[in-house]
């Protein structure tokens, strides 16, 4: 263990880096959390940008075809939705769950699952991903069952239900033509959520969806305010700030990881209180069972990515993955080029 890093060439870490902690012309291989334009890490690039660092994206490191080779999505999935259960556990004082960073592993932690009660209700989950699959893996544990997309829209049930959309149960085109998934992802701007229908029915939704920038929101702070709106607890797996799930205002944290959003006042709130949003944000959700994440992601970092990266890079994985080098954007990237030269001070 050293605290001077200034003699390593290739600097590995999980979160950002503090921007006061970036040492010039090194290579940086991290979560940046830039490539969606996030406003609160615009300096971070820039100042990359100035000290002529490489850097080096977890989240876009694809093989040939395209699938991401390392993350921690899985337990992220996992654990958002085990949190979404404790939330409403803290909500309805129904159940009351162990915190999973409290938990020794997994094992312990889907112990704790038996504890759970529900009473009947809907349960909307979004995400086809690593996160989807974690979220289904851990609803699958609890014994919930799945039902159609029309009998969740269409039928009462006398016990708790969940429905799995992906991206084109929950998006239309603005113009009536038929969508699809291609041409959502190139041309989100021609598209209108649908989300609402759902949300009419739900008390719960776990959101493990991949949001991009020009893609409809789910639902809105308007739409949060109608009578119509029943969801009353929100675990929000992908946690984009003031984003697609409008009650999600903020990051919450591991120790406390639930707070209240007032869709009337659209500000935060008691969670407790009856006609207020319980909403789980949580950001760096794998942290809380450390070791079993760990083992994953080390084990993708070992066999795929440092071959690559110290080797000869064949099949171009770290440069696909490569956002910014020698003081510029890599061609990739070059749509950040307005991001990182907009003045936060003239907000």
């Amino acid at each position: 263990m050293q605290e001077d890093l200034s003699d390593c060439d290739i600097l590995l870490g999980v979160k950002e880096v503090p921007i006061n902690d970036l040492i010039p012309e090194k290579t940086y291989l991290y979560f940046s959390h830039t490539i969606k334009e996030q406003h609160y890490n615009r300096q971070l690039l820039k100042k990359m940008l100035e000290l002529n660092i490489k850097m080096v994206d977890y989240e876009v490191l694809t093989d040939i075809n395209g699938k991401r080779i390392i993350g921690f999505g899985r337990y992220a999935g996992i654990v958002g939705c085990y949190n979404g259960f404790l939330a409403i556990g803290k909500h309805t004082g129904i159940y009351d769950l162990k915190p999973a960073y409290m938990c020794k592993d997994r094992k312990e932690m889907e112990l704790e699952l038996k504890k759970i009660n529900l009473p009947k209700m809907k349960i909307i989950v979004t995400g086809a991903g690593r996160v989807g699959n974690g979220i289904l893996e851990l609803i699958n544990i609890i014994g919930i069952k799945e039902v159609s997309k029309d009998d969740f829209l269409n039928k009462n049930f006398d016990q708790a239900v969940f429905v799995h959309l992906n991206t084109m149960d929950y998006n239309s085109r603005i113009d009536g033509k038929k969508g699809s998934k291609t041409d959502f992802y190139s041309n989100p701007k021609a598209y209108k959520s649908d989300f609402m229908k759902f949300a009419k029915q739900a008390e719960f939704f776990i959101a493990g969806h991949y949001y991009s920038a020009d893609s409809p929101f789910l639902f809105t702070r308007d739409d949060a305010k109608s009578k119509d709106f029943k969801i009353k607890t929100v675990a929000d797996i992908s946690c984009d700030i003031d984003g697609p799930v409008a009650s999600t205002i903020r990051c919450s944290s591991i120790t406390k990881p639930i707070y209240g959003y007032n869709p009337d006042t659209e500000t935060e709130d008691d969670y407790r209180k009856q006609d207020v949003i319980t909403v789980m944000a949580v950001d760096n959700l794998p942290c809380e069972l450390p070791k079993d994440a760990s083992i994953g992601f080390g084990q993708n970092l070992l066999a795929y990515v440092m071959p690559n990266l110290i080797g000869d890079d064949l099949n171009n994985v770290i440069e696909r993955a490569t956002i910014c080098e020698n003081g510029k954007l890599k061609n990739s990237y070059r749509y950040l080029e307005s991001y990182v030269m907009y003045d936060d001070n003239l907000s």
